[in-house]
């Protein structure tokens, strides 16, 4: 079964092509790097993968689902680019409020959301107003938050945004953790050395078409890094 498929997607903006008759799945328990230069139409894929949007042609399923069915969307968690969240609430209000919204409540709300907090290194923060964090800090509340859920696949669109180095290095062990728990996870991100080492899987979409699909093993030549194949196959 797969986790999330597109079948002769085409998108359009008018009478511009986002998107062209795109075919792409990701199979359960997999992790695949969507990666393209900006404008490719990474983020217009995943919006209607989560029903944000509806494709112009073509077929595109989550879970197996339709996205317009909102069962389609029980156990998927989404870390978009950019978080905005209400900024009077703390930290902690904030993550209680979404567990009771995935279904948790009394000790097991309260022992989830502690746990997360932990995971994400923001025990010290959990009574922080949302509106006094870093952007890096926010990244941090984005996982937490998708984590809540006990998600079956995630769905992260540049995870790694607004992180230094120690958070680039968090956000690796946990999507990496969550693999091993058996999550399937699509990633589009710019930072394709995190991409080569979370995902056993990429595509590559260049001006709305894709135009390249398989494992990173398939796809890097001898002396190559995940870099160089995707700046060889973008530019031939």
């Amino acid at each position: 079964m797969f986790a999330l498929e597109l079948v002769g997607v085409t998108k359009c903006y008018g009478q511009r092509y986002a998107l062209r008759d795109v075919d792409l799945s990701l199979a359960t328990g997999s992790a695949l790097g969507l990666l393209g230069p900006n404008g490719a139409g990474k983020t217009s894929a995943l919006r209607m993968l989560l029903g944000f949007t509806k494709a112009s042609a073509g077929t595109v399923r989550l879970q197996g689902l339709s996205p317009r069915d909102p069962a389609s969307r029980i156990g998927v968690a989404y870390l978009p680019e950019r978080l905005t969240l209400p900024g009077r609430m703390t930290v902690l209000s904030f993550l209680r409020h979404h567990a009771a919204l995935a279904g948790l409540h009394g000790a097991e709300l309260e022992s989830d959301v502690e746990a997360v907090l932990e995971q994400t290194g923001l025990s010290a923060r959990a009574l922080n107003r949302l509106g006094s964090l870093s952007k890096g800090l926010i990244q941090r509340v984005g996982f937490a938050q998708a984590f809540l859920a006990k998600p079956k696949l995630l769905i992260f669109d540049e995870p790694t945004s607004g992180l230094d180095p120690i958070g680039v290095r968090d956000a690796r062990d946990w999507i990496l953790a969550a693999r091993e728990r058996g999550c399937s996870i699509l990633m589009s991100s710019h930072l394709l050395s995190e991409v080569e080492r979370t995902c056993d899987q990429v595509a590559i979409i260049d001006e709305g078409t894709l135009v390249a699909r398989g494992g990173i093993d398939e796809l890097v030549e001898e002396g190559e890094t995940l870099e160089d194949a995707f700046v060889r196959l973008v530019r031939r």
